[in-house]
């Protein structure tokens, strides 16, 4: 999918995965960035499992899919605990997994361990739509290549490209790693996560080629989008069509 205009802000809210994953959070606070996800009607909301309930309460008469997080932020847990991650948070009810996957496997080539843990998630996990995660700030381009390949084989509905607990990439590596991912994985979808902070920044990464983009600063980015394209009333000047003499 290619995007070179969005109409809209709900258009732009429906390809944004609104993320917060801060460990700290306390209730009322996640409660106020839930009423946020409401008032904008995002794709998802990504948080951790503490507030996965919670999220399924305030957001029950909505579209906004709740997302949360197996194997977070490193990704060394094994397959089997990961996989009993994954089956606590399809019994809260969450919609949508995103599993880290395991770097380790992915730098020793151990693509045969890393296709055992995404499809036994997959298995436990069902229709919901699972997303792999690739550290792609920790990786080189065939180690990327091969990870993505690994999770399509295996099942997996997404790919994505960090936890945001790593510095985020520069517009052109996001890029340059949807190019890989299209490349080798030509059927998988692809969501770009980390660094998109403004309006500008998150349309380049969806006309570069992404499904979608996971950011903390999703409400934000909408908000001022609205503000510019939506609330700005403009009064033309009035012009006649003949040439004066």
């Amino acid at each position: 999918m290619v995007i070179y205009n969005i109409k809209n802000s709900k258009e732009l809210a429906s390809y944004i995965n609104y993320t917060n994953l801060n460990n700290m959070i306390t209730e009322s606070e996640m409660r106020e960035f839930l009423e946020k996800a409401k008032e904008l009607n995002f794709n998802s909301v990504i948080i951790s499992p503490t507030y996965v309930p919670l999220a399924k309460e305030i957001l029950a008469e909505t579209n906004i899919k709740v997302g949360s997080v197996v194997g977070f932020p490193l990704g060394f847990e094994s397959i089997e605990s990961k996989v009993a991650e994954a089956k606590a948070l399809v019994d809260l009810g969450a919609d949508e997994i995103d599993v880290v996957m395991n770097l380790s496997y992915i730098k020793d080539e151990k693509y045969e361990l890393l296709e055992k843990e995404i499809k036994e998630i997959k298995e436990t996990v069902g229709e919901r739509t699972l997303k792999a995660i690739i550290e792609t700030k920790a990786l080189e381009d065939y180690q990327k290549a091969n990870a993505a390949k690994a999770a399509e084989k295996s099942g997996a509905d997404f790919v994505k490209t960090a936890t945001g607990f790593v510095t985020p990439n520069h517009i052109f590596e996001n890029v340059n790693d949807i190019n890989i991912f299209q490349k080798h994985a030509p059927k998988i979808k692809i969501e770009i996560n980390g660094g998109i902070n403004d309006y500008k920044t998150a349309n380049q990464i969806l006309t570069g080629g992404a499904d979608k983009i996971g950011s903390d600063m999703g409400y934000e980015i909408v908000k001022r989008y609205k503000e510019l394209r939506e609330n700005t009333q403009v009064t033309p000047k009035p012009i006649t069509l003949t040439k004066k003499d």
